[in-house]
């Protein structure tokens, strides 16, 4: 998510320089104890939730209570016809992202793992997928940089909460939550890049539920920058020996809705994998800029109508989809803009291959997109009205 409320909300610190807290820092959030003020536009979200505890070799967590359920809705067959249910359907999980700026940070203060439990909450709905967003500065630390050796700690807690997923059956999308920056500045050091998926592919070579979303939401960049930078690392993840799928993202925020407009269309078309087991992933929110800042919907149809370009790009070049991200608050017209464009998604002959909701996480609180079991904001309504119909 490209949004300050998404890390506003959550980190664990800002400089003790700052009189207001800038629009992409903290200003409220679990153990936080810096600046309130935040500027204008932006919001501080409060959590009263309890936060499983981990350490880098064991899982230790606390059970979700049983919670009261609203019946999914009845099967989309009738009302959306002709669809191919995706191979992979979950949610993000994050939460190893959090405290933006904050390297190496600190384990359960200014970051965390996904709880196993919420992993076994989606995996019981039927979902199976779930994308994991982490900082690259705190795999690779800027001591050692994109090329060095990676941080123990962090890469066990890395593999453990993906080894947890796994080992149940699920598909485990690994994100570097960055940008396509390092440590601020744009990755311009393809070879770097590609040496770091190469060395991060081969932790993961043996396990075929592992998907690599290569970087999160490239912007600021040109769309011919942003495929450089992809082709690197689909070439370090193939150098490793690995084979599995492998996630593309594009410039400006890798907006379905803006993917020909950006110039990803044009400049992506040429990406190339010697095993074809790629995919472009999107992201798309219904909000009036998309931005998922505002729990407001354009209208029931926004989704689709934001889809249409991307789906007709896909189809007509032969090309694999994947939504990254979509997020639409608990009401009627979200849920209804969220139906709208995962009917569309399943009825483009499967060139969409899956949907990742944002998003679940331990230290979301009241957030009004969280779907944190069991009391997130959109785990009530929008998981069984507009997600589970269609698993």
């Amino acid at each position: 998510m490209r949004l300050s409320v998404a890390f506003a909300a959550l980190a664990t610190f800002v400089s003790s320089v700052q009189a207001t807290v800038d629009e992409w820092g903290q200003c409220g959030g679990i153990s936080y104890s810096g600046y309130s003020q935040c500027q204008k536009g932006s919001a501080s979200v409060t959590t009263t939730s309890t936060t499983p505890t981990w350490d880098t070799w064991s899982i230790s967590e606390t059970s979700y209570a049983t919670t009261t359920w609203t019946s999914p809705s009845p099967s989309p067959t009738d009302a959306c016809p002709n669809r191919t249910k995706f191979k992979y359907f979950g949610v993000n999980q994050s939460s190893a992202e959090f405290g933006d700026g904050i390297v190496p940070g600190i384990l359960d203060k200014t970051y965390t793992w996904p709880s196993p439990s919420s992993i076994d909450f989606f995996l019981s709905k039927g979902m199976n997928s779930f994308r994991i967003p982490f900082m690259m500065e705190r795999l690779a630390p800027p001591t050692t940089g994109l090329t060095g050796a990676f941080d123990s700690a962090y890469l066990q807690g890395l593999k453990t909460i993906v080894s947890y997923i796994t080992s149940k059956g699920g598909y485990a999308a690994i994100d570097p939550h960055n940008y396509a920056r390092y440590e601020g500045s744009v990755i311009t050091n393809y070879a770097a890049f590609q040496t770091f998926w190469q060395h991060l592919a081969q932790e993961f070579i043996h396990d075929p539920n592992v998907i690599f979303d290569l970087n999160n939401e490239p912007y600021g960049i040109p769309a011919t920058d942003a495929a450089s930078l992809m082709q690197a690392g689909i070439n370090g993840v193939r150098a490793s020996g690995a084979t599995q799928l492998i996630l593309v993202e594009g410039t400006f925020w890798t907006g379905a809705g803006s993917w020909v407009s950006s110039g990803n269309a044009a400049a992506f078309i040429g990406i190339t994998d010697p095993l074809n087991n790629f995919a472009f992933e999107m992201h798309q929110y219904l909000n009036d800029d998309g931005s998922g800042a505002t729990p407001t919907c354009v209208s029931p149809t926004i989704g689709v109508e934001r889809l249409a370009a991307a789906s007709a790009w896909l189809v007509a070049n032969g090309k694999k989809g994947v939504i990254g991200e979509m997020g639409g608050a608990s009401n009627d017209v979200c849920i209804a803009a969220i139906k709208g464009a995962i009917c569309h998604m399943q009825q483009q002959g499967g060139a969409w291959l899956g949907f990742f909701f944002w998003a679940a996480g331990p230290w979301w609180g009241d957030y009004f997109l969280s779907m944190e079991p069991p009391s997130g904001a959109t785990v009530q309504r929008v998981l069984p009205e507009a997600l589970l119909p269609y698993v």
